[in-house]
């Protein structure tokens, strides 16, 4: 099998479904699929939905969110996602496409690990091109470096941190702020989700009310069937189903059988 793996350019094998994969949140039991879709906030039905078995959302947003606007036949649209959807290539190209991205930063690098000031507390000033700790020295040494495709920039001030009072509580040497060359692009939806911190608390309501009908209501908690594109086929009916009972429960059975005879 290891054999197999190696020579396939896979990182994981399934014995009861060779197309299912261990899922990033349940990497010991939850072998399954990922399964994304796109809600309206007007009517909670699904407007786009797929399957993959990509362990991780990171790299999703945009290809739902672009769907689901066409379907919805309209020119723009608020995207907001959780932060398993936190990368800045995704959420640059939703800005490209013209779509408005809302998804928060995750808490999470060695800095939190070890109880140290995260990174939003530190404040970027543009003129400078420099960071501001907490407090108040100027990180403005640039050291180059690269992550994945993208420019990386680490800023620090070593001699501000030797004989920083508070040096305890951010860094056991000194600290280093990292900066992506795209990271306006973060900067710019922290300042949305700031002018609009409700709107998380509403895509939860929006999104996670389908998953729970399907697996309470409708009793559909795990796949009956395997391999990526019978899985593909039976979310895709387990979803017109959803959207026609949820359409049913807002017209009625009298409207939706006019609209269907139309």
């Amino acid at each position: 099998m290891l054999a197999d793996l190696e020579r396939s350019g896979d990182d994981q094998i399934s014995l009861t479904d060779p197309d299912s994969r261990a899922m990033a949140a349940y990497t010991k039991v939850g072998v399954g699929y990922n399964i994304q879709i796109a809600v309206d906030s007007k009517n909670k039905m699904i407007v786009e939905q797929a399957v993959s078995n990509q362990v991780v959302d990171m790299g999703l947003l945009t290809q739902t969110a672009e769907v689901a606007r066409d379907i919805l036949e309209v020119e723009q649209i608020d995207v907001v996602a959780d932060k398993g959807y936190y990368k800045i290539e995704d959420i640059e190209a939703c800005e490209k496409a013209g779509m408005t991205p809302y998804v928060p930063r995750p808490q999470r690098g060695p800095a939190v690990r070890e109880g140290f000031f995260r990174k939003d507390e530190f404040r970027y000033d543009t003129e400078r091109d420099a960071y501001i700790c907490p407090a108040g020295q100027v990180l403005a040494t640039r050291y180059e470096s690269k992550l994945r495709n993208l420019k990386k920039f680490d800023y620090s001030n070593r001699a501000a941190c030797l004989v920083c009072a508070i040096r305890s509580h951010c860094t056991k040497d000194f600290r280093k702020v990292s900066r992506l060359e795209n990271e306006a692009v973060l900067d710019r939806m922290a300042a949305r989700l700031k002018a609009r911190p409700e709107i998380l608390n509403t895509h939860r309501e929006i999104v996670e009310h389908p998953f729970g009908s399907i697996k309470q209501w409708m009793n559909q908690g795990a796949f009956l069937t395997r391999s990526l594109d019978k899985v593909r086929a039976e979310f895709s009916l387990t979803a017109l189903v959803y959207d026609m009972r949820r359409a049913i429960n807002i017209l009625g059975v009298e409207e939706m059988m006019r609209a269907a005879r139309a």
